[in-house]
Parts: C-alpha cells; sequence; structure tokens
C-alpha cells in the first residue's frame, strides 16, 4: 500500500486514513493515545516524533463526515542508529476500543512501514507488553520477530518484547538499489518532507537497545 501525502486520503472498509497534518491533530493524537494506553507521556515527547518525522505519523477517522475526531493514529521516527544502520521506529499505536478487529491497526502500520521503506530503512523496531497478544500477534503477521525481553520496561512494572523487521535493500530490475545509492553505502537521512523545524529534545533521543525501567 503506498503511504498518502498529507493532502490526499484512502478510504477503506468506512475508515479513512490521512498523513499527521500538524499541530492542529496533536489534541486529538494525545486524547486517543493517553485513553488507551498505559504508558504516559507529556506533549513533549509527541513533539518530538510529530515534528521530526510527520509523513511517518498517520490517523484514522470514520468516513462519516460528522466526525473529526481519529479513531486510530501511529506515530514513529526513523533515525541513524549507532551511525550504521537506517533504523525506523514505532513509538505509538492507538485504536479506540469500538473501532477495533477491523484491520484499522494493520492499515496503520501497513501506512507507516511503507513511508519508512521509502527513505531506505534497513530495521523497524517497537516494543510492546509481553503479554499483550493482540499487539504480538498483529506485528508477528507483519513479520516482526522478538528479539529480547526487556524486563520491567515500563513504568507500571511489566516486561516488554522488543520487536524487529528486517527490510531488504529493494534493487530494479538491472540490479541497482532503487534507494539510489549502493548496498554498501549509509543512507542519509533528509528532511525533504518535512515542512517542520526540528526542535531540540536530546532527553528522549534515547538509544533503544538500552533496557529501560520506564
Amino acid at each position: 500500500m503506498d503511504s498518502f501525502p498529507a493532502s490526499s486520503a484512502s478510504e477503506t472498509h468506512s475508515v479513512i486514513y490521512r498523513q499527521y497534518c500538524g499541530e492542529s491533530d496533536l489534541p486529538s493524537i494525545m486524547e486517543l493515545v493517553q485513553s488507551e494506553l498505559s504508558e504516559p507521556y507529556v506533549i513533549y515527547t509527541f513533539r518530538y516524533f510529530l515534528h521530526q518525522w510527520p509523513h511517518l505519523s498517520f490517523l484514522a477517522y470514520p468516513s462519516d463526515p460528522t466526525t473529526s475526531v481519529p479513531i486510530g493514529v501511529i506515530v514513529c521516527k526513523q533515525s541513524m542508529h549507532r551511525e550504521a544502520t537506517n533504523r525506523g521506529y514505532i513509538a505509538m499505536l492507538s485504536v479506540s476500543k469500538n473501532w477495533r478487529k477491523r484491520g484499522i491497526a494493520s492499515t496503520l502500520v501497513k501506512n507507516s512501514l511503507d513511508a519508512m521503506k521509502e527513505d531506505g530503512v534497513e530495521e523497524i523496531v517497537l516494543e510492546t507488553e509481553y503479554d499483550n497478544s493482540a499487539a504480538l500477534s498483529l506485528y508477528e503477521s507483519l513479520g516482526f520477530i522478538r528479539e529480547k525481553r526487556l524486563y520491567r520496561f515500563y513504568l507500571n512494572g511489566k516486561d516488554a518484547f522488543r520487536l524487529v523487521l528486517s527490510v531488504p535493500p529493494a534493487y530494479s530490475d538491472d540490479g541497482s538499489d532503487t534507494t539510489g545509492s549502493s548496498p554498501d553505502s549509509v543512507v542519509s537521512l533528509s528532511s525533504r518532507r518535512n515542512p517542520y523545524r526540528a526542535i531540540r529534545v536530546s532527553p528522549y533521543d534515547y538509544d533503544e537497545d538500552e533496557e529501560s525501567s520506564r
């Protein structure tokens, strides 16, 4: 599935999907995430992801024109990991309880995966609670594998699994890398699709390989 620019949308199964558009989307995103996820986030955490990687985040809405509240959201980032690997990271995924089991979460993830692949991602990682069977089933159906168990990872004391999806380079018929670089080169991430100035938020730019007690 192709990723969608902020000015367009795709409708499937009475749900409309679009990219994050800007600060006006932030209140709705925060409300949805904080109501569905056990991990608390401050506004600066949301802005860290959304201001720097707006094209990697997507929202889902009912196709009913009278409804303007999102029913699903995914928030991601992408950066060079240890100066060697172009890594994507799924930070938040939330779907309203009344709209689950309709493929919304899967579609949101696929949209973000496609957007990251367009930027030459080599792997994508995330963490989820070790006993969240629905999330584990979703991600494993998309090809993610369990890399390690992180003990007492969340603030509520729960363990987490780190999941990883390896993304092979895409080559054209003549064997060239379609990202425009050779397989051995380091991919340089650009901000060509980012209309926002990056804000300094170093406290949140953590290394996901470190076992956290957050």
